[in-house]
């Protein structure tokens, strides 16, 4: 049964979630930085993403990576960055054909693919126990 805030992992499994936010995190707030400079229009002027749409995407990178850093309020960071990802891969990269793993200096959608399945992952299993999560709402749970 899904549930938004799951049992926080424990161990070395806790370790591993740890990493993967803090590097996943940083990556997303580097790439969303530039487009929260100008959160309607980063995709110029030709851009068929209506800039209400461009603002959702730079707010769920920038927004969505500092708090996959932190690990707080994960499910929604994991949402919104999944269904980025997912409109990166399936109505950018994919239509346009490029390959999973392109040559160098060509385009390839195997980073969104990867940032996709890294949020659908934080989705299901949660942030760890190293967390802001697990820390208000582990509390809550054990009332």
């Amino acid at each position: 049964m899904f549930r938004l805030f799951p049992e926080p992992i424990n161990g070395p499994g806790a370790v591993g979630l740890l990493l993967v936010r803090l590097v996943v995190g940083l990556a997303f707030i580097l790439h969303g930085w530039p487009k929260i400079q100008s959160p309607l229009a980063w995709m110029g002027p030709d851009a068929q993403m209506p800039g209400f749409l461009q603002a959702c995407a730079a707010v769920a990178e920038f927004g969505g990576g500092i708090a996959l850093l932190l690990g707080v309020l994960t499910p929604l960071a994991a949402l919104g960055l999944a269904i980025t990802m997912a409109v990166a891969t399936f109505m950018v990269h994919v239509p346009m054909q490029h390959s999973f793993v392109g040559k160098p200096g060509e385009p390839s959608f195997e980073l969104s693919a990867v940032y996709l399945v890294v949020a659908i992952m934080f989705l299901l299993v949660g942030p760890g126990v190293f967390s802001l999560d697990a820390l208000l709402f582990q509390r809550r749970r054990q009332a």
